[in-house]
């Protein structure tokens, strides 16, 4: 159950942060709240999460998520580059953060 609330943690981040790109282009309310309504999940989640994972872990985990995600998602909708060498990099985030689950 740690490691499914750690990946939904790592969703909420990527969220937020997608979230504060909406909010630099739309400045509402709505956005605002989007931005405090996905990190507070992420955080809540994250700290569940590592009642029963190692901080050292829980936090790289979350972070590659995190980073992979906001790439991912920066490169599908906000027309980012698609190179090789930048989704070799992100590849090389995930297979890391599947190898701290693989050594836990």
């Amino acid at each position: 159950m740690a490691w499914i609330l750690l990946i939904f943690a790592g969703i909420f981040e990527m969220l937020g942060v997608n979230s504060i790109n909406v909010y630099t282009h739309n400045r509402t309310k709505k956005s605002l709240v989007g931005i405090l309504f996905f990190f507070a999940l992420s955080f809540i989640s994250l700290t569940i999460a590592m009642n029963e994972i190692a901080m050292s872990t829980a936090y790289a985990v979350w972070t590659g998520i995190g980073a992979a995600g906001g790439a991912i998602l920066g490169m599908l909708f906000y027309n980012e580059p698609k190179n090789f060498p930048r989704i070799f990099f992100i590849a090389l985030i995930i297979g890391s953060a599947v190898g701290l689950k693989a050594i836990s």
